[in-house]
């Protein structure tokens, strides 16, 4: 066990003493632990969200001495063992006396002093599991060993600030909770950070690598984006590299506690999905409102991303998300919708006709998309040494010929028209999950996936047959990569080696589908 474990394990004997909230245990001079207050759940405010023994169960291989307390979870289901680990993992890439600096994410506004709900940066969220704005994360390798320091900077705990916003966990949660060797008030980050750079051989951040302007017409009115000048000019000295290639790869495979959360998003929304399609919508919107009741009634925190409810001809349009159109008898729906669990998240895309019967041109083109995701998903396996690039390359073949035999022209740039989106994407904290990871690298078991074909035809064009014009079809699921040949539509996440279908409860055989009504 690492030096960085066995010191985090005895300051957890140490001060981690809150199973029993009838112990009176100090966290601040001013607060007893019956009265404790945090900015996000744990088990000891929200015990029906976090179980104390749930990190016990998972498949955990207990290293050393490592006490059981250590094996308590942070966030449902992973625990503070996991979030250490990663943090070791880490600081083993980097050079010796190099830091590593990722910032949690800010509040953003939707106008005025109206904002959205926070959402996490994903890097921070997998290396601390702290889920508070106005934060900073710093992990320093040590010189001599592989050994590292924990520096974790948050707003400190105030009353008054509280009264508007909410708990805040404040700095000595930041020890006693998520483990922090040194923690301090990030109202005094320059006064914390500046010797830690000023004696650190190389920087890995991706703090100034700040988004340029989203639009011409943006970067016409604001000029390109400029690094934050503080932090810029603090490490202008020093040798910087970006973070990001790092995490991807400690990101990319997914451990088993985190397929639980992403089986148990998967299954949320998915039962979501089945039971959308026993009812008749005649909006859009009704849908869409439909789907984000049912995933939070299904155990989701919340929906993963803007949902696509798009009726008739409005699935042409991969990206539609105004869903304020009518919903007619005698067209198809299409809805890709997703929701998150534990900041995992799952996607899925169905599509049914709106009257509850697949019509025969709706049936032909739907079946064709189905026999080709099913082809795609049983190749994500280990062993079969594909890609994500490959597996598109199969799906454009196979939707190639399974068109031709419909009647369409598939000459030309005629998949490109029909199919102009890519088979799948990397699936975990982020819907794209690892951005720049690459899509050419092998599957490996725990890589997490999306698979998701799709056919869409445009009216008026004469090289595909008039009884498709106007329809969208696309059917997507989440999808495990595990090693070995399996069912590729394992669905319970109970054994089995073959590909995990996290999101099978979401119906999309013909005849299940047609039976809902």
């Amino acid at each position: 066990m690492s030096r960085a474990l066995c010191r985090y394990s005895k300051r957890l004997c140490r001060t981690f003493q809150l199973s029993n909230l009838c112990q009176t245990r100090l966290i601040s001079s001013h607060i007893n632990a019956a009265e404790l207050r945090f900015g996000q759940p744990l088990h000891e405010t929200h015990p029906h969200l976090l179980q104390a023994g749930e990190g016990r169960h998972h498949p955990y291989r207990r290293e050393g001495n490592v006490p059981l307390t250590t094996y308590r979870p942070v966030t449902p289901g992973i625990t503070a063992l996991e979030y250490a680990q990663r943090r070791t993992k880490l600081a083993a890439q980097l050079p010796a006396n190099a830091i590593a600096v990722v910032a949690a994410s800010d509040v953003v506004f939707r106008t005025g002093h109206v904002f959205y709900n926070f959402h996490q940066d994903p890097d921070f969220f997998y290396l601390t599991g702290f889920n508070e704005p106005e934060a900073l994360a710093v992990i320093g390798k040590a010189s001599s060993n592989d050994d590292h320091v924990f520096y974790l900077y948050v707003r400190e705990k105030d009353p008054k600030a509280e009264i508007w916003d909410g708990a805040r966990s404040g700095t000595q949660a930041a020890l006693d909770v998520f483990n922090a060797d040194e923690t301090g008030d990030i109202s005094n980050l320059k006064r914390f950070l500046t010797p830690l750079v000023e004696d650190a051989s190389h920087i890995y951040t991706d703090i100034t690598s700040l988004p340029t302007p989203t639009s011409t017409f943006l970067e016409f009115l604001r000029g390109p984006s400029k690094p934050s000048p503080g932090f810029s000019e603090l490490i202008s000295t020093k040798k910087t590299k970006p973070l990001r290639p790092l995490l991807n790869d400690l990101r990319i495979q997914k451990s088993p506690s985190e397929i639980h959360n992403m089986r148990k998003a998967g299954q949320a929304a998915g039962r979501a999905f089945t039971s959308a399609m026993r009812h008749h919508f005649t909006r859009e919107s009704h849908l869409d409102a439909f789907l984000a009741y049912q995933f939070r009634m299904n155990g989701c925190d919340r929906p993963a991303f803007e949902p696509v409810a798009a009726g008739g001809p409005n699935a042409l349009s991969i990206h539609y998300v105004r869903n304020d159109s009518l919903l007619h008898a005698g067209n198809l729906v299409l809805a890709d919708a997703g929701g998150e669990y534990a900041g995992y998240v799952s996607d899925i895309t169905r599509t049914w006709p709106v009257d509850g019967k697949f019509t025969p041109p709706q049936r032909d083109l739907y079946d064709a998309v189905l026999t080709v995701q099913r082809s795609c998903i049983r190749e994500c396996r280990a062993d079969t040494h594909t890609s994500l690039e490959l597996l598109h390359q199969k799906a454009e073949r196979e939707l190639k010929d399974a068109l031709r035999q419909l009647g369409f022209d598939m000459s030309g740039n005629a998949i490109n028209v029909l199919f102009p989106h890519h088979l799948s994407h990397y699936l975990g904290l982020d819907l794209h999950d690892c951005i720049g990871y690459s899509k050419k690298a092998k599957l490996k078991a725990g890589h997490c996936l999306t698979v998701e074909p799709g056919v869409y035809v445009p009216s008026g064009d004469e090289r595909f047959p008039r009884r498709f014009w106007g329809m969208g079809v696309r059917i997507e699921d989440s999808v495990c990569v595990l090693d070995g040949d399996g069912d590729a539509d394992v669905g319970n996440g109970e054994g089995g080696v073959g590909p995990l279908v996290l999101t099978a409860e979401a119906v999309k055989e013909v005849e299940d589908i047609e039976a809902l009504r």
